[in-house]
């Protein structure tokens, strides 16, 4: 057997969802797009969106070890913490921080992320009349591994 193209899983599966990966990428490229622009705002406009970026992937995590019926409701946060980074990139963009390439670049990210976690919340409602172990949403168990 070749154990090669195996992946180990991890201690804290929500490691193996890909939505939580993209997530964070999305919050360093955040960070990355604002660059010095984020030690001289004086506004609050930069924390805003760095924050809001956060805490994608942050609710993912939190959300993991609940129950399925918490988990969906922090997936659902994490929607909304995706509309925010949509209004910080627009702010930015009509502030002149970043041009029409990089707010094209991350509404593209947003939408993907988007996308995704609302098929993993449908994925998860379908499975709403089993137990609501937190094994029901890994990989490894019932749902595909594309979220």
């Amino acid at each position: 057997m070749n154990y090669q193209n195996q992946k180990t899983p991890t201690f804290f599966r929500f490691e193996d969802l890909r939505i939580y990966h993209k997530a964070l990428d999305y919050a360093l490229w955040v960070k990355e797009a604002l660059g010095d622009y984020a030690h001289m705002d004086e506004s609050g406009l930069a924390k805003g969106f760095n924050k809001a970026a956060q805490q994608i992937a942050l609710n993912i995590a939190e959300g993991s070890a609940r129950n399925k019926v918490q988990f969906i409701s922090h997936l659902k946060i994490a929607k909304t913490a995706i509309r925010s980074c949509l209004v910080y990139a627009t702010l930015v963009h009509r502030e002149k921080v970043i041009d029409d390439f990089a707010e094209d670049e991350s509404r593209n990210q947003l939408m993907e992320m988007t996308k995704m976690l609302g098929a993993l919340i449908t994925s998860l409602q379908k499975n709403n009349n089993h137990d609501e172990t937190e094994d029901e949403y890994y990989p490894s168990k019932n749902y595909p591994s594309n979220y």
